[in-house]
């Protein structure tokens, strides 16, 4: 695949025509936008070594795409869209793709800050972990200890966060600094399968596996104290609390469910495109916006499921420090999703337009003064987390204006996997991975050994070079670095 170098951190992929296999017969499929990607050389050539362009080009290729398709930093191989990969389409006459959203709908990252000190948590950083670990189930399967009937499931997937509220597993400001309010519009219970809610109804408030984990950090860096105390971030060695898990088997299943939808419609339709991951159908269809609302079922249940764990982590800390959450200043900074799509309005050619922005792996940055923003971040921009490894660290960032021209107001999620998990467990020992963690002063408690070789710091690009690259296309501004103490991995 051809790459342009346009700039330090900006290369292109020129429209072109590309060929693909479709029903047993090649064809033709012509980009419509260019492909943006922003990265420095070195990540360049680690996302060369999968289909991670392959991909991005396929989905510039889509009916309705607008103005470029995006491969943030942290881009790797996934499912039809590829993981970092940002895309908007025409309200109306735009495809609609659950391949750009992904199976874990509303994967996101929240963060909590404490008025605890470093030195306070080291002395019970084991105890807090196993109390962690007992009252929030991890792992594949892993259920919570949370029960519900179908009614509430029904209740919840359609009001999100307003629903912990009115069961007391969470406080106003839960909600303040949630995006969306914990709480996606349009979201209908009916449409969603039986075999989704079965699946999903037992594992509220579960972390589940992979690369899901929460975190005990602490502050090591301040880069902008002005902001950093807006968000109650006032000194190094500050005790901060980072959630990372989404809506589980739940939003997996509504994905299958709608993939095996669209894939059926985009025959009635005749709808072609180049793979057909990337199946979807056009927004004004009643696939995509019975699609829609099925999302919106799963990402509420996403916010819900952090909040419920948000709720378990305060009763462990006031159990471990005989105190109250609200003494401790156990209090929501942000809460942000990376595997969503919104409605959301964008300049293209010079003209304002509605469009359906696909974010997979890819964290909203809305600069200061968006109308969509919290009162208290409309003067420093919305709170970006950007999670690194177990043996790095993890940047909390406040988006910038540039971003609404580059990325459709959009940033990594992450630092990206350079190797699968077959390969990273084949390479590395999950006793060695804890063991050289620890010495570092980290502590992990995990499922299993497997899945600490999975997540084996090295599997990861450098967290470095991604912020990096987005502070210097003016992206984001790093505000903090925090450095895990402990580690509960799904």
């Amino acid at each position: 695949m051809n790459v342009d170098k346009l700039d330090t951190y900006v290369y292109e992929i020129t429209p072109k025509t590309l060929m693909a296999r479709v029903s047993g017969r090649i064809m033709k499929f012509q980009m419509k936008v260019p492909v943006h990607i922003y990265v420095n050389e070195q990540i360049l050539n680690e996302i060369q070594k999968d289909r991670t362009l392959e991909q991005i080009s396929n989905v510039a290729c889509l009916p309705g795409i607008a103005k470029h398709a995006i491969a943030l930093s942290d881009a790797h191989q996934g499912y039809g869209f590829c993981i970092g990969t940002v895309a908007g389409t025409y309200e109306n006459e735009g495809l609609i793709s659950p391949g750009g959203v992904g199976y874990d709908i509303n994967c996101g990252v929240r963060l909590l800050r404490t008025n605890l000190d470093e030195k306070e948590v080291r002395e019970v950083t084991i105890d807090l972990l196993n109390k962690i670990y007992t009252k929030i189930p991890s792992g594949l399967g892993s259920k919570g200890k949370i029960k519900i009937t179908n009614n509430n499931l029904d209740r919840l997937i359609e009001n999100g966060l307003n629903w912990t509220l009115e069961k007391n597993y969470a406080i106003e400001n839960d909600l303040i600094c949630c995006e969306d309010k914990g709480c996606l519009e349009g979201a209908n219970a009916n449409l969603v399968s039986n075999k989704a809610k079965k699946r999903g109804i037992s594992q509220l408030g579960s972390l589940g596996s992979g690369n899901h984990f929460i975190e005990i950090q602490k502050v090591e860096t301040i880069y902008n104290e002005r902001i950093a105390k807006v968000m109650g971030i006032n000194r190094k060695g500050q005790i901060m609390l980072m959630i990372h898990t989404g809506s589980r088997a739940f939003g997996h299943q509504i994905c299958t469910d709608s993939i095996r939808t669209m894939e059926k419609a985009m025959k009635d339709y005749e709808i072609y495109i180049p793979d057909r991951e990337l199946s979807g159908t056009l927004a004004n269809s009643n696939e995509a916006q019975n699609y829609l609302s099925q999302m919106a079922c799963a990402a509420n249940f996403g916010f819900c499921n952090r909040q419920i764990i948000t709720y378990w982590i305060r009763k462990a800390f006031e159990e471990i420090f005989n105190q109250n959450f609200e003494d401790l200043d156990i209090n929501l900074i942000y809460d942000v999703c990376h595997n969503i799509l919104k409605k959301e309005e964008h300049e293209v050619n010079g003209k304002k337009e509605k469009l359906n922005i696909h974010r997979k792996g890819a964290t909203r940055a809305f600069p200061p003064g968006h109308p969509v923003l919290p009162m208290k971040y409309k003067t420093i921009g919305q709170p970006v987390l950007i999670p690194g490894t177990m043996g790095s660290a993890s940047y909390l960032c406040v988006g910038k204006e540039e971003s609404m021209n580059l990325t459709f107001g959009s940033t990594a999620h992450g630092a990206g996997r350079v190797m699968s998990r077959s390969k990273a467990s084949k390479n590395y020992w999950g006793k060695d991975v804890q063991k050289e963690l620890m010495n570092k002063g980290v502590y992990i408690k995990a499922s299993s050994l497997k899945i600490i070789a999975e997540e084996a710091p090295e599997v990861y690009k450098d967290i470095n070079q991604i912020i990096k690259i987005s502070e210097h296309l003016g992206i984001i501004e790093k505000i903090v670095k925090l450095r895990p103490i402990g580690v509960v991995k799904g």
